[in-house]
């Protein structure tokens, strides 16, 4: 340990999660920081989606973070259009129906899901939907990521999912991070805040 080094980044939307793309879009390489050669994203966001990116010169933390037999608890702020039922968001809780790559159906796993007034950070700068449009913010931990999960999860409870925000991984939390904001944490912080042994 030591010789490798870990960073927190509050990812833009309209932001690709990789430094190299055959298409021209935003990339983490044009983030206002000078990354060491090797770094690389641990999981991804897609394009639109915003918040907590993990990024690493060390190769062995996608497998320790998610592949290994421990689930490690993600949290997310959602916006909706439309306003949640209570039945839907206990829907949620318990598991709902979303389409895997294979051409079938999975369940997801119980997960925890509140009802917010309005979000507790400030993400005023991104997407907004008209004042006037019918909206709800929800709280979401989720213990798996399968691709693009929480966006297929809202479709099934019959809304359109328009800002999903990561805001945490574990106790690795944004904290004030701005969008496009770099945080390099020492090597046993990002371990001890993640749960994970070396």
């Amino acid at each position: 340990m030591g010789s490798h080094r870990y960073f927190v980044i509050n990812k833009p939307r309209n932001m690709v999660s990789q430094f190299v793309s055959s298409h021209d879009l935003p990339l983490l390489g044009d983030l206002d920081f000078k990354f060491p050669e090797g770094t690389h994203a641990i999981g991804r966001l897609d394009k639109y989606s915003e918040g907590l990116l993990l990024l690493t010169t060390n190769k062995a933390i996608t497998r320790l973070l998610f592949q290994g037999s421990v689930p490690h608890i993600r949290k997310y702020l959602v916006q909706v259009q439309g306003k949640v039922s209570d039945d839907s968001l206990r829907d949620l809780e318990v598991g709902v129906p979303i389409p895997v790559n294979n051409g079938g159906t999975y369940i997801t796993r119980p997960c925890s899901a509140k009802i917010l007034e309005f979000p507790t950070v400030d993400f005023s700068s991104g997407y907004r939907l008209h004042e006037r449009v019918a909206n709800t913010w929800m709280e979401i931990e989720l213990s798996e990521g399968k691709f693009h999960q929480v966006r297929k999860m809202m479709t099934a409870i019959g809304h359109t999912c328009k800002r999903l925000i990561r805001l945490s991984i574990e106790d690795l939390s944004l904290e004030e991070l701005g969008p496009g904001e770099v945080r390099e944490e020492p090597e046993w912080r990002f371990f001890e805040k993640l749960h994970l042994q070396a």
